[in-house]
């Protein structure tokens, strides 16, 4: 069985760290792909949010 994992943050560092917990515990062997993504948005005049997101695509 295929499944996935997603990670959302708004910091980088943040997303890097629940990653590499989760691919701490599956076999190497059962990655398949990590798709990665940032998005940015202005919210206000000079404020503008980020969001990191990744998803884990893995054999069960």
């Amino acid at each position: 069985m295929i499944k996935v994992k997603l990670f959302d943050h708004e910091h980088e560092k943040d997303l890097e760290v629940e990653m590499n917990k989760f691919l701490e515990k599956i076999d190497e062997k059962r990655l398949l792909d990590i798709k990665y993504n940032v998005a940015a948005v202005q919210e206000e005049e000079d404020e503008q949010i980020y969001c990191f997101s990744a998803m884990v695509i893995y054999k069960a």
